[in-house]
């Protein structure tokens, strides 16, 4: 069965149960999962385009468990390696290292090796099955740059949870290509790196001084940073940030904070004049619904100040596109308008209220898109990553649930993050006897003389690090790692870096 199944292959789907036991009642479309919902602002062909696109590279790794098993039972047969290549290049695309394969008359199969080679080959084979798209993202990334500019920001910087459910943010929830504008982070938590964003704005305030790109600095544009929590509606109790117990409430403050710590400090060090947004988008994994944190005219935020997206399709379904654009951008200018908690002071600018009304519409084909090819609710309420990600990511894979993402530059700095996914890991790995597989991937700058040689030094490093840290899981055989490079302009070929 396709990760991705349409709705109407799947009306016997039944809602789920929420976390006291009664039936779930979807809060964007109340008639599923027995009759689907039509907005009028949803892309339909865009849907399509993605459900074939995260049910191919999902099922390069969904298969290599049922292969295994297959390859197992061959037992030592005389031609154990040639029946074991023709399951492996018949389902997976590719051979099992004949060296491990041949020693398994030794001790038996070594389903461990063979289930990691294969994670790091379908990885590999998705890379530069989805290389070519990026191309074409970079080109609809420049309307996203022009309209960035036109709302009054000359670079945005998202920051997301490391959580694999928020492995699609940008090409599937927020429906953002990739942009030269545009900078994106994971860390467990959302506890993005406050000084670390703080170069990233003073390199792009120097960019504007010095090329006038993609605005001069006498423009009046600004920095944005947004900070993107989660929770889950079905069982906020257990399913929500492992970072934070599963406590919404502690997630969304902790954001919060970080986006406040931000930007104070900037202000502390360059003046009040220093022209920074802040932005907090939360996020329901069991729908991918999001809600947005408005602004009010001093750019200040409250946790009880938001626009509720599941809310806003369900409002304007049966409208015309018109109406409901409409309709969209009256919700935000009237969140500025609560009191008690949620009060501010008055309405943010008219480029922050374009931006987010441009989210929420992105955001409304998301939501039908899970109620397409899941009934309305995803059926994986929490994690079922297939590896970990170390570094800097991968352009090119960004599906649900895939990775979980540690960014980091060193173990020391990083391991926060790197101890909440190998908790994750040694429960829907080890447990099962399957290892943990860890991808190692960063980029270079072609262009920066030796650039490239140093990063092939630091990626040893840290896998000699990860090594040392999780020294108990690599001598029980439930730890591989893999090394990778890549020029950082999208699009480049994966290169293998081999790890001593």
């Amino acid at each position: 069965m396709p990760m991705a199944r349409q709705f109407s292959q799947a009306e016997a789907v039944q809602a789920p149960r929420q976390f006291d036991g009664t039936p779930a009642v979807h809060p964007a479309c109340v008639s599923l999962p027995t009759r689907q919902c039509h907005h009028v602002l949803a892309n339909k062909a865009e849907n399509d385009r993605l459900a074939r696109c995260e049910e191919s590279i999902k099922q390069r790794f969904d298969e290599i468990v049922p292969v295994l098993k297959e390859v197992a039972a061959l037992g030592a047969s005389r031609d154990f390696t040639e029946q074991a290549n023709r399951l492996a290049e018949q389902h997976l695309g590719h051979r099992f290292p004949d060296a491990v394969l041949e020693r398994s008359w030794i001790h038996g199969v070594d389903v461990p090796t063979l289930y990691s080679s294969s994670v790091f080959s379908a990885l590999t084979a998705g890379v530069e099955q989805f290389s070519q798209r990026i191309h074409q993202e970079l080109a609809d990334g420049q309307s996203l740059d022009a309209l960035l500019v036109d709302c009054g920001f000359h670079a945005v910087n998202v920051s997301a949870c490391a959580d694999g459910r928020l492995k699609g943010l940008f090409p599937y929830i927020l429906r953002l290509p990739a942009s030269d504008l545009l900078r994106r982070s994971a860390f467990a938590g959302t506890l993005f790196d406050v000084e670390d964003d703080i170069l990233d704005w003073q390199a792009a305030e120097l960019r504007r001084f010095r090329e006038g790109y993609p605005s001069t600095s006498d423009s009046g544009t600004r920095y944005l940073k947004v900070a993107v929590y989660h929770g889950s509606s079905l069982d906020p109790t257990h399913q929500g940030c492992a970072a934070h117990q599963s406590n919404e409430k502690v997630a969304m403050e902790a954001a919060l904070e970080r986006l406040q710590q931000f930007r104070q400090g900037i202000e502390n060090a360059f003046c009040c004049g220093a022209s920074t947004d802040i932005l907090l988008i939360g996020l329901d994994t069991d729908t991918d619904a999001i809600r947005i944190h408005v602004p009010d005219s001093q750019g200040d935020l409250s946790l009880f100040r938001f626009v509720d997206n599941a809310e806003l399709y369900k409002k304007t379904l049966g409208m015309n596109a018109d109406q409901a654009r409409l309709t969209i951008y009256e919700a935000i200018e009237n969140v500025s308008d609560v009191g008690g908690w949620g009060q501010g002071a008055g309405k943010p600018h008219d480029g922050m209220r374009r931006l987010i009304a441009n989210l929420l519409i992105n955001n409304l084909s998301q939501i039908e898109y899970v109620a397409e090819n899941y009934g309305g609710w995803y059926p994986d309420k929490g994690h079922g990553e297939r590896f970990i990600s170390i570094g800097d990511g991968f352009q090119e894979l960004q599906v649900r649930n895939l990775a979980y993402f540690a960014r980091l530059d060193t173990v020391e700095e990083g391991v926060a993050d790197l101890d909440v996914g190998v908790k994750i890991f040694r429960h829907l790995n080890v447990e099962q006897g399957l290892p943990i597989p860890m991808a190692i991937h960063y980029s270079y700058d072609a262009n920066v003389p030796g650039h490239k040689d140093r990063i092939v030094i630091k990626l040893q490093r840290v896998a000699a690090a990860i090594r040392a840290r999780y020294s108990d899981l690599l001598s029980a055989g439930m730890l591989y790692l893999h090394g990778s490079i890549q020029d950082q302009k999208l699009g480049s070929p994966l290169e293998e870096v081999p790890l001593p």
